[in-house]
């Protein structure tokens, strides 16, 4: 019983000890606060200064940002040449031509590469010359000229540039000019394409500072792309069209001479029975056959070459079409606003705590 009277004894020294610690850790939690808050308090009138001036700071910030707007397209384009090919592949075939299908005709670049294609040099070169005007005018200009010499700028970035003297030099994407190389970096944020990879829609989005400029170069892009890729995906039929049609003028020409030869030589020698004049007229009649054989087969293959140039040109569905915008995408005042009001209260309430030494006592619990 003694024993059991002394544990007892001590569990409640223990518990009585455990609570006066969280009683006094509780007070010193309290202090703490109460000797933050004096912290601020005592320093309010630099909360009254730097909070009205962070917002004119900010407001001012916001207001000096140029307006962008942003113009969005969006393409389905026809994956696989042959399944859209119809009566045409089928046409294709009966002649006996392949028109797409097997991995050995599958395109080298696929929609996914798209983007990288349109930040190639060449694709960002090409659109220099395109034709632009602004909302506000009905003079038309190069995108070049407009990007050199009609792009806002904040006030403060006009302070330290000197007079624009640079003249329009002809582009050579092999070797540009500082100036060409800063403008193809600005069309290359300007101008940015994606593409879902599980549906295959392309999507254009161009920025600019003009909605109507905008609205243009969306366009535009979509159909330099579309351009682009039918280009490339029909440059080898094309390419054996043009050869198909040479071969077969040709072998008309041939055909046309060979029968002019044979009807000539038939005419002049109506009345003649020997042996020689038959078996001669008998091989001008073999080789004008044989031309016009030849020439029917290339006929042949110059319609199957038509039809496969058909069947492997890209169809592209356009689902978004280009609009002008009416609400500016950037800059986002509000937002920018906020960001210096959180920094006008942020740099006081620092420099109290650290003037009163109290931040030094919270970095340190």
């Amino acid at each position: 019983m003694d024993f059991e009277s002394k544990d007892t004894q001590l569990n409640h020294i223990n518990e009585a000890s455990d609570n006066n610690l969280k009683i006094e850790n509780e007070e010193e939690t309290s202090i703490d606060l109460k000797a933050v808050f004096a912290a601020l308090c005592k320093h309010k009138l630099l909360y009254i200064i730097v909070i009205p001036l962070s917002l004119i700071i900010g407001i001012i910030y916001a207001k000096s940002l140029p307006k962008y707007y942003k113009c969005q397209v969006t393409l389905a384009p026809e994956l696989g040449g042959a399944t859209g090919g119809g009566t045409l592949s089928s046409l294709a075939s009966s002649m006996g031509y392949k028109v797409g299908g097997s991995k050995g005709d599958a395109d080298a670049i696929t929609p996914t590469l798209y983007p990288d294609l349109m930040n190639s040099v060449d694709f960002k070169t090409s659109l220099f010359d395109v034709k632009v005007h602004r909302m506000d005018s009905s003079r038309v200009m190069t995108y070049y000229d407009y990007l050199l010499y009609y792009q806002k700028t904040p006030w403060w970035s006009r302070l330290f540039s000197g007079k624009d003297t640079i003249r329009h030099e002809k582009v050579n994407p092999f070797m540009l000019t500082k100036k060409q190389t800063d403008i193809a970096k600005i069309i290359n944020s300007n101008v940015v394409c994606d593409v879902d990879n599980k549906t295959g829609v392309i999507t254009i989005d161009v920025t600019d500072q003009d909605p109507l400029i905008a609205a243009m170069m969306a366009d535009s892009v979509k159909t330099r792309l579309q351009t682009f890729i039918t280009r490339y995906r029909t440059n080898k039929a094309r390419n054996d069209l043009e050869s198909t049609k040479k071969l077969c003028i040709e072998a008309k020409r041939r055909y046309e001479r060979a029968r002019q030869l044979y009807g000539a030589f038939s005419d002049a020698n109506q009345e003649v029975i020997l042996e020689s004049v038959r078996s001669k007229q008998e091989d001008l009649e073999n080789d004008m056959q044989l031309q016009f054989n030849n020439y029917n087969a290339l006929a042949a293959s110059l319609q199957a070459a038509y039809a496969k140039v058909q069947a492997v040109t890209p169809v592209f569905t356009t689902l978004q079409s280009a609009t002008v915008p009416t609400k500016k995408t950037s800059p986002q005042g509000s937002q920018i606003v906020l960001v210096f009001l959180f920094v006008g209260i942020l740099i006081p309430t620092i420099y109290a705590l650290a003037k009163e030494g109290e931040l030094k006592r919270m970095i340190g619990i």
